[in-house]
């Protein structure tokens, strides 16, 4: 976004204010964007420790309305579980070839599953899928052998997450172009599943912090006691 548009955005918002999440969707789709459909994400501050194995949030759900973008999914399977891979509308299914292809700096994908007899033969591989975020994982249902529900799940809407060192969380929540209520929809999903996620060991405040913005445009800063009581009706 260029810096008039950016500060025409920023002047629309309200920077002390705690906006209701209908007001923030609102406001959101009524600030100037980009030349595309941007990408509408949901930003946490948690009162966790990332530091400690029992506090460390990682986990995924599927979006009621989607994210609003086509994945591309590798699936390392063999036999019976290729063949649903496919049916199910993996684009890539196989094995030793897309190892090969991945050793070889090949990342045209933005999901792998893989079956978990597999999980031996692409361990090598996490030095370049772990730093991406795309390194199959049972904890997010990556690894399994029901491989036609994770590639329908991935293909409807799934999102994975997990904290950073900052305890800081980023989730896509769908598009600008999305219908206020769809966008609603998704990031009280979203919030639902965060909630769900404290670690029994976390003391004071959980949620510290939400706010709402888009690809190019300023965060727009939610009311948390509002909007985290909405998300558990």
């Amino acid at each position: 976004m260029d810096s008039k548009r950016y500060k025409k955005a920023y002047e629309m918002i309200e920077k002390e204010k705690r906006y209701q999440l209908g007001e923030a969707v609102e406001l959101l789709k009524k600030l100037p964007t980009g030349k595309f459909d941007e990408t509408v994400e949901v930003h946490f501050h948690l009162g966790v420790d990332p530091r400690k194995a029992d506090q460390q949030i990682r986990n995924s759900l599927v979006l009621p309305h989607g994210t609003g973008k086509t994945k591309t999914i590798l699936v390392f399977a063999e036999g019976e579980k290729a063949d649903e891979a496919k049916e199910a509308g993996a684009e890539y299914v196989g094995l030793q070839e897309y190892i090969d292809k991945i050793k070889s700096g090949w990342l045209e994908f933005d999901v792998v599953i893989s079956t978990p007899n597999l999980m031996g033969k692409i361990g090598r591989l996490g030095r370049v899928l772990g730093p991406r975020g795309l390194m199959p994982n049972p904890k997010v249902g990556t690894v399994t052998m029901d491989v036609k529900k994770a590639v329908n799940d991935s293909k409807g809407g799934k999102v994975t997450y997990r904290i950073d060192k900052l305890a800081n969380l980023h989730l896509p929540a769908g598009k600008v172009s999305f219908e206020p209520k769809k966008l609603s929809d998704n990031v009280l999903m979203i919030i639902n599943a965060i909630l769900k996620d404290k670690p029994a060991t976390v003391k004071g405040v959980y949620i510290k912090s939400i706010s709402l913005t888009s690809t190019m445009a300023p965060s727009i800063k939610i009311d948390v006691p509002s909007i985290t009581l909405e998300a558990k009706k």
